[in-house]
């Protein structure tokens, strides 16, 4: 790993713990080794560090995604919600430091009079909204989810999914202990009664797990 990489990681570490405002360029130093003049040679100053950890942050989320979109099989729009809903559990789990910097109100304060802070801030919540809205306009036209806007309801299951994982990362409340609810609620939300499309996903799981043949 390369100097500027262990500033940066080591940096995601300080804005995670402490927050923007208490992380010093001193205490970074120390943490690393590197000298304060080292670290002003890769980077313009705090907030220049701030934003090439967001911006790696918004390139990961991104990617992540767009390679679950790709290689993932989805028997029906309203399976590809739910794996969606377990993938972001799943990513935000494994990517706590980056997901609790995007949680904190200082990206948000700083995103008021910075482009490239906005930037970022959006591509993560469009990336995400994005494939749940697919989801739903999928269900839609395979009629495993009803008639509802795919924007709205992009956007509760995207306030439904972040909720659980700002519990969990603030140790608020242990999202583990949510999982099964939270996948009923997005299923009674989203199906045409609370068991008929939830019944079409379970035949095709069968259908795939019995090698395509559907049981008699």
């Amino acid at each position: 790993m390369n100097k500027k990489d262990t500033i940066l990681l080591a940096a995601l570490k300080l804005f995670s713990r402490n927050g923007f405002k208490d992380t010093s360029i001193a205490e970074l130093s120390r943490l690393t080794g590197a000298a304060e003049g080292t670290i002003f040679h890769h980077f313009r100053n705090k907030e220049d560090i701030f934003l090439h950890i967001l911006d790696d942050a918004r390139q990961t989320i991104s990617d992540e995604f767009n390679r679950f979109s790709r290689q993932k099989v989805f028997i029906s729009g309203l399976d590809m919600v739910i794996q969606g809903v377990s993938f972001y559990l799943e990513l935000a789990a494994g990517m706590e430091d980056q997901f609790l910097i995007i949680q904190r109100h200082y990206p948000y304060k700083l995103a008021e009079t910075n482009p490239d802070c906005r930037k970022n801030l959006e591509a993560v919540y469009n990336c995400v909204l994005a494939f749940f809205e697919t989801a739903v306009k999928r269900g839609q036209k395979d009629g495993s989810i009803r008639e509802i806007s795919p924007r709205k309801a992009a956007l509760l299951l995207y306030s439904l999914v972040d909720g659980v994982v700002r519990f969990n990362t603030y140790h608020l409340y242990h999202g583990g202990a949510l999982y099964e609810d939270l996948m009923d609620v997005c299923e009674r939300m989203l199906s045409h009664t609370s068991d008929t499309a939830v019944e079409l996903t379970r035949q095709w799981h069968e259908r795939r797990f019995s090698g395509g043949i559907e049981r008699k």
